[in-house]
């Protein structure tokens, strides 16, 4: 018998070795079940055996403006690992990507996100996608979510979030230095408002478990590494810290659901909801992980670059604070009181309806920030036309990046400027062409956030203006002029590079 100490000690260069040929077998042998078809988009000439196109995850706005310009069609064709992948520009295949029946939304995002879903065959040509009880039409999301969105629900829950963006804002008021990173503290206010809205009191209510929950959250964010998303079933560095992350989350919201069971005092939150539909403690996570992964990283990084464009443009935001001056009048018993507090009396129909200019900031911020890739998976068994002679084998994934519109200088002229009037009426250039803005979703999948988004944006920036005066300036305190270089490369809204800062001063 051979024990133990008789086997070979293998270095670390060795056992990778063994890793990587293993991986590469596996892909190589994975792959050759998938070939496009003759009518599929013309193929990349780029990439690697292994892993496909790579600058799939480096430069994606790069790699869609280079292929379409490559191809006859705009629309072209690869591989990410073993997943063949289709994509799609113009406005014919735009409007196929956003309204065809065939091609599923949770399918192509769990792939591409390194969450493979697992797949029930009942007969030839007919997969029933498991994940689809989560978060499919009608699945265990939607209907949570649902419920939390809901017009009573945002009633009842404003006093909490007024009083939340309040208790933030006094707190700027009491630092010294009057300067913010709006990327560190408007971003914290749209995860406290979050948590409050979709997670429970417990953590909101509580800045340590704030800060240690969004560490955690974090980390479940950026683990959609190259490696995760290729290879989901190797336990890389990425899919480990992901794990642990959630692990953590769990622990955190389990401890106070086992503390409500045991003293029998029930929360008014949305976690008591999840508890009282008798959720698992599996779904509960799963519910708030997606929730918050849903508000918070675009809604936060948004309403920070909203602030960041009005500190640096004097004239939208003198407008925007006339906006705020008007609603806080038309509500407010005591018009001698200061502007701020003023707006504790506005009512939840008002917030939702009555800041128009604030909404087009916002609209515009997302049209800029809000530039990484849509993705849906052809789940039938028929190719679906693009146009052009060409298709959407069965089982591809189809992507199209939402630059192709949003940075089109023929629908927006200097598109990578930020200015919100393009929206208004006499020139509407949202309208020049069909689904000519994206940013809430659109067709078959409109974004059952929206709503939500917007009042926490409202709230956030008007509670702001109503409290300060404000530039844009560096870290010092120096003005400066521009805000900083938006990366269209990103996969979804991104905070910058070079982070800005904002110099505010207490109204009189």
């Amino acid at each position: 018998m051979i024990s133990l100490q008789d086997l070979p000690v293998l270095s670390a260069s060795t056992v990778s070795t063994i890793i990587l040929l293993l991986v590469g077998t596996y892909t190589i042998w994975a792959s050759t079940g998938y070939r496009f078809s003759a009518n599929a988009p013309k193929r990349l000439k780029e990439g690697y055996p292994i892993f496909g196109t790579l600058r799939f995850f480096t430069a994606r706005w790069d790699l869609f403006q280079h292929a379409k310009a490559q191809t006859p069609s705009g629309n072209f064709s690869f591989f990410v690992g073993k997943h063949p992948v289709i994509g799609l520009t113009g406005e014919k295949a735009r409007h196929v990507f956003f309204q065809s029946r065939d091609l599923g939304f949770t399918e192509g995002y769990a792939v591409l996100f390194g969450q493979s879903p697992n797949t029930l065959k009942t007969k030839p040509g007919e997969a029933i996608d498991t994940d689809q009880k989560f978060a499919g039409p009608g699945g265990f999301f939607i209907k949570r979510m649902t419920h939390m969105i809901s017009s009573a629900n945002f009633g009842r829950n404003l006093p909490k979030l007024l009083k939340d963006t309040r208790f933030r804002i006094n707190e700027l008021d009491q630092n010294p230095t009057g300067i913010t990173d709006p990327f560190e503290s408007i971003y914290m206010i749209v995860y406290q408002l979050t948590m409050r809205m979709v997670g429970c009191d417990d953590i909101a209510d509580n800045q340590e478990l704030l800060m240690k929950t969004l560490r955690y959250y974090e980390k479940i964010d950026s683990s959609a590494t190259p490696i995760a998303v290729m290879y989901p079933w190797f336990p890389s560095p990425a899919v480990v810290k992901r794990t642990y992350a959630a692990s953590r989350l769990y622990m955190i919201v389990n401890k106070i659901v086992e503390e409500r069971k045991k003293t029998g005092v029930k929360g008014d939150d949305p976690l008591q909801y999840l508890i009282e539909q008798g959720d698992s403690m599996f779904r509960i996570i799963e519910f708030i992980i997606g929730a918050l992964f849903a508000g918070l990283l675009n809604s936060g990084i948004n309403a920070a670059w909203v602030l960041t464009y009005l500190a640096n443009d004097s004239h939208w935001r003198q407008k925007v604070l006339e906006e705020v001056k008007t609603v806080a009048a038309k509500y407010s018993t005591n018009p001698s009181a200061p502007l701020v507090d003023q707006l504790d009396e506005v009512p939840f129909e008002a917030w939702e309806s009555e800041f128009p200019l604030i909404d087009l900031c916002l609209k515009d911020s997302i049209r800029l920030q809000a530039l990484g890739t849509a993705f849906r998976k052809n789940i039938s068994t028929k190719a679906i036309p693009v146009g052009d002679g060409e298709v959407i084998d069965p089982g591809a994934i189809a992507t199209y990046h939402l630059g192709d519109v949003h940075l089109d200088p023929k629908i927006y002229p200097n598109p990578t400027q930020w200015d919100p009037s393009r929206y208004f009426p006499e020139k509407a250039e949202d309208k020049k062409v069909p689904l000519g803005w994206l940013g809430w979703g659109v067709g078959r999948h409109p974004c059952l956030g929206m709503r939500f988004a917007k009042l926490e944006n409202n709230v956030i920036i008007a509670y702001f203006t109503a409290m300060f005066d404000y530039e844009l300036t560096d870290k010092t305190g120096k003005p400066v002029q521009g805000t900083p270089d938006v990366d269209f490369n990103g996969r979804s809204a991104m905070k910058p590079h070079v982070h800005p800062y904002v110099k505010y001063t207490r109204r009189t």
